[in-house]
């Protein structure tokens, strides 16, 4: 009697990990290209873009599909899908990524991780950020109708802050997020807002200048003026 306890025990065990392997996650897309921005900035990549984001949502947003738009995935399917790529770094964005960390994500974690991936994660902060040290994370806060969307806690777990310049005005909000939640100026990257070429163009000279005068690292959106509008690229 033992024995068949311990037995269907370990089958229940065994079927309660399987089903977290096999649960469905949210998927706006997958594709291989080079990181258009930030600080590994034209380093080839894997690129998972996970559906669903918190509100408020970012009104510059150039992804917006990826608020309510996806297809249903296991992670066991988007390791597979991540096979057919010739890179070993996956970055997994949104939307808000750590919407879905209990719903599949913790465990894609894992499984990419023992496949020998590099990892990095790309949030707005705006949700806690789960304990992924064995990854990296850069957050992007969003200073949204002249106020930050950020969870102050989340400050220990982030490895860069990546920020989205526009204006002197929002240069000065930047510059007092990071005095606020005293910031180290090798963590930070700034780029110019522009969803196209034009745009990009047009504020960097001012984003520039800012980065250089204060000691910041600046970025471009590699991606925007390389291709202008042009997608899946």
């Amino acid at each position: 009697m033992h024995g068949e306890v311990k037995r269907t025990t370990s089958h229940r065990c065994r079927r309660v990990i399987q089903t977290c392997y096999e649960r469905a996650m949210r998927v706006a897309e997958i594709f291989y290209s080079l990181q258009g921005e930030g600080p590994f900035l034209g380093i080839p990549a894997i690129f998972l873009r996970l559906s669903g984001c918190k509100k408020p949502y970012c009104p510059w947003c150039d992804t917006p599909s990826a608020w309510d738009t996806f297809t249903e995935m296991a992670p066991v399917d988007i390791c597979a899908r991540a096979a057919d790529f010739p890179a070993g770094l996956v970055v997994i964005t949104g939307g808000e990524p750590f919407l879905q960390w209990n719903e599949g994500l913790s465990e894609l974690h894992t499984m990419l991780l023992e496949k020998g991936y590099e990892l990095h994660y790309e949030t707005s902060g705006k949700l806690p950020i789960p304990d992924v040290r064995d990854a990296y994370v850069v957050c992007s806060p969003k200073f949204i109708e002249g106020s930050w969307i950020y969870e102050r806690s989340n400050t220990p777990r982030v490895d860069c802050f990546k920020f989205i310049a526009w204006s002197r005005e929002s240069l000065d909000a930047i510059d007092s997020f990071i005095s606020r939640h005293a910031l180290a100026r090798e963590k930070i990257c700034v780029m110019p807002l522009g969803a196209t070429r034009e745009d990009q163009l047009s504020t960097m000279e001012l984003v520039f200048t800012h980065c250089r005068d204060k000691g910041y690292r600046m970025s471009p959106r590699l991606h925007i003026l390389t291709f202008d509008t042009r997608g899946g690229v």
